[in-house]
């Protein structure tokens, strides 16, 4: 079973349009969510928790159809968005109390232990927590009733390294009893760490969807002069920037002629090299 299931999904704004778009997750893995600002990520996160309504195609989630069965499917789903906020004058504690009237299967105890581990205060109100103790908050909540799914936006974003990691040592602790995770995420080097898939938006556009392995072994970086660069079919050109000094294209390593050299690169590079597409 896929635990995210996205079918010809689309919402139009004026000036945007998401999708089509066609995503799976499957259950027991991480997938990082990546894209420029404004490419769709929050949009597509709410369309998945019903805070949207979508224009056409259709959304599962652990295989039940959105928002048809969202009411039972909220115990079933962690929630972290970067715009999501607690009334300022709640205590972690309070929050706490809250959470269990709106959760079945909430787990004090499990709670408890989260905040005590990320450091997160009990007795304080959260309009005075710095964003960064307010998103491991969030995070504390989120782990705290039995989900099987998370849908995080930027849940370390603000956070200092080693917390950073600690927080994708949760992650992935999170994802070995047969559940998933879809993180959105600019620290591309935290998805580096932890993903199992990528799957990269583009002006509202499903760029690639590929286990992150295997994106860094299909392409690379080929650099050469400009002319050797012409003398290429272009369709084995993903993207490509010239320059005085030369040229840089993102390619498939297996349609490149042995003759030339082409680099590894990172996931950062590879997302830049997508998102800034051709330049001169």
């Amino acid at each position: 079973m896929n635990a995210i299931s996205l079918t010809g999904l689309t919402k139009t704004y004026p000036a945007f349009q998401l999708g089509p778009l066609d995503l799976t997750l499957p259950v027991g893995s991480i997938t990082g969510l990546v894209g420029e600002n404004g490419a769709g990520k929050s949009t597509t996160l709410k369309l998945m928790l019903d805070l949207l309504r979508p224009d056409g195609g259709e959304i599962e989630l652990l295989g039940q159809r959105v928002p048809d069965a969202f009411p039972r499917l909220k115990e079933d789903i962690g929630v972290v968005l970067e715009e999501l906020a607690y009334p300022a004058f709640l205590t972690a504690r309070q929050i706490g109390r809250l959470m269990a009237n709106a959760y079945r299967q909430w787990e004090p105890e499990t709670y408890a232990g989260y905040l005590a581990r990320l450091k997160v205060p009990e007795g304080q109100a959260y309009s005075t927590l710095s964003r960064g103790t307010r998103m491991k908050l969030h995070l504390a909540a989120a782990l705290s009733h039995g989900a099987r799914l998370l849908l995080l936006d930027e849940a370390t974003s603000g956070l200092d390294p080693m917390v950073r990691q600690e927080i994708l040592d949760l992650l992935y602790d999170f994802c070995r009893e047969d559940r998933a995770v879809l993180l959105s995420s600019h620290i591309v080097s935290d998805l580096e760490k932890i993903c199992d898939y990528i799957a990269f938006l583009h002006q509202g556009r499903l760029v690639l969807m590929d286990e992150k392995d295997r994106l860094l072994e299909r392409y690379g970086v080929l650099k050469c002069s400009a002319e050797e660069l012409d003398r290429l079919d272009p369709s084995t050109l993903l993207a490509r920037r010239v320059h005085r000094y030369g040229a840089e294209a993102l390619v498939e390593r297996e349609r490149v002629p042995a003759s030339l050299t082409v680099d590894t690169l990172t996931l950062e590079e590879l997302i830049i090299f997508l998102a800034r597409g051709n330049a001169s």
